[in-house]
């Protein structure tokens, strides 16, 4: 099913702002990062004293560290969001499970059709001949 789909103008706006949040989760995520490392080198010149000067980049890690957490909790919500979406809309995938499992059942049901002929077949001309040797025995 390589062919292309058609969406909704609504449904185009929402895959665009998932797309939106996915970059801006991520950027925040390496922002965050890269200001994190930055810290831990100490590349920061001030005018603090060292022991306040810590504290402040404890700080500072602590809340870029929540801002991570809090990109990457986004992107977990994004995901799922994206499998709602998917699972919601993807008609095409539903209709050709519901097709197949037609298809199957179908066949089964032939098959147990097939079968029950096939017994009904048998169990007629046993009980033929079992009427046959009823009305052909001397203790009826």
């Amino acid at each position: 099913m390589s062919s292309q789909r058609i969406l909704p103008q609504s449904q185009e706006a929402l895959l665009k702002s998932y797309t939106t949040r996915l970059k801006d989760d991520v950027k925040s995520m390496l922002e965050n990062f890269e200001e994190i490392v930055k810290l831990a080198k100490g590349e920061n010149d001030s005018q603090l004293s060292r022991m306040t000067q810590c504290e402040q980049d404890t700080y500072e890690m602590q809340v870029r560290a929540a801002n991570m957490v809090r990109a990457g909790e986004s992107l977990m919500k994004l995901v799922s969001d994206i499998k709602q979406f998917l699972i919601l809309n993807d008609f095409p995938s539903v209709n050709e499970a519901i097709t197949q499992n037609s298809k199957l059942f179908r066949a089964k049901q032939a098959e147990c059709d097939q079968k029950l002929a096939s017994l009904r077949d048998d169990m007629a001309t046993d009980l033929f001949d079992l009427e046959e040797e009823y009305y052909n025995s001397i203790f009826k």
